[in-house]
């Protein structure tokens, strides 16, 4: 197993395991306040003498449970939508195709970042921000995989033995799309993971006194030349989970595609 792969499912792991655990991130120690790692053992402290590595625990939780939510929301209806105009095609697929282009003319993180202002802080907010921008990705590509795939011999075959309508396309087509968008999925997760970062970083986040890996770059930013931990636990933690989850996913394509593999004599 790459170390890619087990650091994302240490990610994983500490995301659904940080809520069971005995953690308290919002007990405060005022004999700790900025105390560094080397002093006071841990990860340190925060300003309000919190102890970081129990908020880093509960952040990495809220970066997994954005993160999976967003990603499964934006993957099953980008393959649903992607699929159905692609195996459609007509007035459905010119409507989605047009869809698609308008969405793609906004910048994503830009538009994310109107729609949780606009909904409100909050976790579920983020969520549901991040969703509607992220969709698109995966209907552009599962349309394109479904483009293909529909017009290859196994689809023609079941067409002329007389499969129609949604069992031709969920038994024949959209299992053919699905290994591409899941690898998709794998890099969205580390899109999902810095989006929901910054959100928080501006405020438009999880909310006070809950913990996220961008409000904790936040709060740290303002004791950056007296105590540095503070910015560096939380964005050492966001950098390490971010190339992993990419890095895996790289390892997954690979695994997945048939033409990489060696063949067999």
């Amino acid at each position: 197993m790459p170390l890619s792969v087990f650091i994302v499912v240490l990610w994983m792991l500490a995301g659904l395991l940080a809520p069971l655990l005995p953690l308290h991130p919002e007990a405060i120690h005022l004999d700790r306040i900025l105390a560094p790692p080397w002093v006071a053992g841990g990860l340190g402290y925060d300003d309000l003498g919190r102890p970081l590595l129990d908020r880093l625990l509960m952040g990495t939780a809220t970066s997994f449970h954005v993160a999976a939510l967003t990603v499964s929301i934006s993957a099953a209806t980008g393959l649903l939508l992607g699929s159905l105009g692609g195996y459609l095609g007509g007035r459905f697929d010119a409507v989605l195709v047009r869809l698609i282009d308008v969405f793609l003319a906004f910048p994503g993180i830009l538009l994310a970042i109107a729609l949780a202002a606009t909904l409100g802080p909050g976790i579920d907010n983020v969520v549901l921000a991040l969703s509607v921008v992220g969709w698109v990705g995966f209907a552009r590509l599962a349309r394109a995989q479904a483009l293909s795939v529909r017009e290859r011999e196994h689809v023609l075959a079941a067409r002329a033995l007389g499969t129609h309508g949604p069992w031709l396309l969920f038994r024949h087509v959209i299992p053919l799309v699905l290994t591409p968008v899941l690898v998709e999925a794998t890099f969205g997760v580390a899109s999902v993971i810095i989006a929901e970062a910054g959100l928080s970083f501006l405020g438009l986040g999880v909310q006070p006194p809950a913990a996220s890996w961008g409000s904790m770059i936040r709060e740290g930013t303002r004791y950056l030349l007296v105590a540095p931990h503070l910015v560096l636990v939380p964005g050492l933690a966001l950098f390490l989970v971010v190339l992993a989850v990419n890095l895996a996913g790289d390892w997954l394509r690979d695994r997945l595609d048939v033409r990489l593999r060696e063949p067999r004599p």
